[in-house]
């Protein structure tokens, strides 16, 4: 019976995917498609009943898989790097790549050339990809490949850096170190506003640097799972800066974590000062002024499962990936605020916005 209940959540997966991939990754001109990713935490959270419902409601927002305009050739892809207009022909590249070379090699390939524009779609180039890599792990076939190849062709087309990044190589913990983040002083309009400022805010840079540095691919890993559990922790009481924006300081973090089994070790240091540049401009970008006091915040229910339980029947996107990302903190770490974390962002976030 086990192997029958593994098969039918599979097929709900590969049938949202399917779904989802006559869509495109954007819709409203710039908002991202989170169907992909919210089906597979669904899915995996054993919640596949109520995806196909969620998707009826989700999938009138978006709009249809856009056309290519002329193809990317293999030997020139750096000119098309990071230019919306070639969305389409980005997503045919990838259909072809994933169709013609095992993906693995395909991620090893374009995993160190998509990092460095880590700050794709507001993180959610990573996200989606980590999310794919996800499922792909659990088990291969026809639509995974293609939502791989689709989360990779996203990224490509919005590739976009964090402004003047510096390596780990100081001496604190994710914690101390996300704290003394400096915020960016012009805190009005969209992320692309507040990120063209980084360059220019003091102690940026060292801010960043400060990081305590991995001494090999291991301890890259766990500096990675230590940012995400850090980020996430930090939501519960900075969430009022930016509930939905500040999910990705978290969940960006965690979907590199994720993407790490599928990649050589030789990438992971490279991962870990990606993801925390990530983590730490999207808290640079939209933390408040102050957190709020500890008697105004939520407190968790007793039952991780109910918590995502929550998260599905409050129907945002947003609130079901953070809570796909703070039930595998709660796991590392015990931690309740982990699961108080999602009650903030359910008490924040209007479904649909």
């Amino acid at each position: 019976m086990a192997n029958v209940s593994v098969m039918n959540t599979d097929g709900t997966l590969d049938e949202a995917y399917e779904r989802l991939h006559r869509t495109g990754p954007e819709f409203e001109g710039w908002l991202t498609n989170h169907g992909p990713m919210a089906a597979e935490s669904m899915v995996r959270r054993g919640h596949a009943r109520e995806v196909h419902r969620w998707l009826d409601g989700y999938i009138r927002r978006l709009e249809e898989l856009p056309r290519g305009t002329w193809p990317i050739a293999a030997d020139d892809w750096h000119v098309a790097l990071g230019d919306p207009r070639r969305l389409g022909d980005w997503l045919t590249f990838f259909e072809r790549e994933v169709k013609e070379q095992p993906w693995r090699s395909v991620l090893e390939t374009w995993w160190p050339r998509l990092l460095p524009g880590i700050a794709a779609g507001a993180t959610h180039g990573v996200i989606r990809t980590g999310h794919a890599v996800h499922a792909l792990l659990s088990h291969e076939d026809g639509p995974r490949l293609a939502e791989f190849g689709q989360a990779l062709g996203y990224w490509a087309t919005r590739w976009q850096p964090v402004p003047a990044t510096a390596a780990p190589s100081g001496t604190a913990g994710s914690p101390h170190a996300l704290a003394a983040i400096p915020r960016v002083p012009d805190q009005r309009d969209g992320i692309n506003h507040r990120l063209d400022q980084l360059a220019d805010v003091p102690g940026w840079t060292s801010a960043l640097a400060a990081l305590k540095p991995a001494a090999d691919a291991e301890q890259a890993r766990d500096r990675i799972s230590q940012l995400a559990d850090a980020a996430t922790l930090r939501y519960l009481p900075n969430a009022h800066g930016s509930a939905i924006m500040l999910v990705h300081s978290a969940t960006a973090p965690t979907a590199v974590l994720r993407t790490l089994p599928a990649l050589p070790t030789t990438l992971w240091g490279a991962s870990l000062a990606a993801a925390w540049a990530a983590g730490a401009a999207v808290t640079a970008a939209y933390a408040p002024a102050e957190p709020m006091p500890r008697q105004s915040l939520p407190t968790a229910p007793d039952s991780a499962a109910e918590v995502f339980a929550r998260a599905v029947r409050h129907q945002d996107e947003h609130v079901i990936k953070l809570a796909d990302t703070c039930l595998d903190v709660y796991q590392r770490t015990n931690d309740p605020d982990a699961l108080a974390a999602v009650i903030r962002a359910i008490d924040l976030i209007e479904p649909g916005s």
